[in-house]
């Protein structure tokens, strides 16, 4: 049996941090909103062993890859010789900040459990994506969610009304940035390394009541403190966005995507098009509406 899945990527509505804690993890509270642009994964059983092929030619095939990892946690569990050749095609870009590799990862578990006939249930699927990333439980399912705690506590939330029927734009500059250094920089931003707890509740409510405009300040990204000033494009891009007609622009996650976020899909059209006639065509980006109605 083999099967083909699509694997998504997210944007972070809300990254809101809240301290440091003994063993070194970051306490956080998150808003995770699905983005329909994919990656593909293409999944099949065998008798032995892993077989990871790519179309990425800087994406390792081996255990430097977490849908490898995924791979081997899942057959592990199975009690009985088990292999599987995957093929991953890759469009979502590396070190972005939209959660490509934890959704891999994620579509791996998901597609191997399918493949094999469903041996594991979901809370033993939550564990496996839990060992993986603090990111991954969430791919487990299709739905917005509050994270909390390291992130890796997922609660799926009803799609936000004042989402539906918006735009997405995803831009990401050609470089990465490294998600260990935006957190052990925020060492030199106390005020966003000890955000006030509770912003995503309040954030919740606003998106469930009012505007895309009203819930506009809700809107916050404590990684944003130490990446801005060493990425001042994302700044730019962020101005460039605002200025023509986006109700929000942020990065997400720790970067170095920018999205923005537009009431309908004329005025993120022209922004787009304004976009790469400003900047050029250096950058990767793609627009699509949120899938949003209730």
């Amino acid at each position: 049996m083999k099967i083909t899945l699509p694997s998504p990527c997210k944007v972070n509505l809300l990254l809101n941090i809240l301290g440091r804690e003994a063993n070194g993890y970051h306490a956080l509270e998150t808003l995770l909103q699905p983005v329909p642009i994919f990656d593909e994964l293409s999944i099949e059983a065998t008798g032995s062993g892993i077989e990871l092929t790519c179309n990425h030619p800087e994406l390792p095939v081996d255990r430097g890859n977490l849908v490898f990892r995924a791979a081997e946690l899942f057959l592990g569990s199975l009690n009985k010789p088990a292999g599987a050749r995957i093929r991953l095609e890759k469009l979502i870009p590396l070190a972005a900040g939209l959660g490509g590799g934890s959704a891999n990862a994620a579509i791996t578990l998901r597609g191997l459990n399918e493949v094999f006939g469903s041996p594991l249930e979901p809370s033993v699927l939550d564990g496996q994506a839990r060992q993986l990333g603090s990111d991954v439980p969430f791919f487990l399912q299709n739905q917005p969610a509050l994270g909390t705690h390291y992130g890796e506590i997922i609660t799926p939330l009803p799609n936000f009304p004042c989402l539906r029927d918006t735009s997405i734009l995803l831009i990401h500059p050609g470089f990465g940035v490294s998600t260990a250094w935006a957190y052990q920089t925020l060492a030199k931003h106390p005020q966003s390394l000890n955000g006030r707890p509770g912003q995503a509740n309040e954030m919740i409510q606003a998106l469930n009541t009012g505007s895309l405009a009203q819930a506009a300040p809700h809107f916050y990204n404590s990684l944003e403190a130490p990446v801005l000033p060493k990425y001042p494009l994302l700044t730019l891009f962020q101005r460039f966005l605002l200025k023509n007609g986006a109700a929000i622009a942020m990065m997400s996650g720790s970067g170095s995507t920018t999205f923005a976020l537009f009431e309908n899909s004329t005025t993120a059209e022209t922004a787009h098009e304004a976009f790469k006639s400003h900047f050029g065509s250096f950058a990767w980006t793609k627009l699509v509406k949120l899938h949003s109605s209730s």
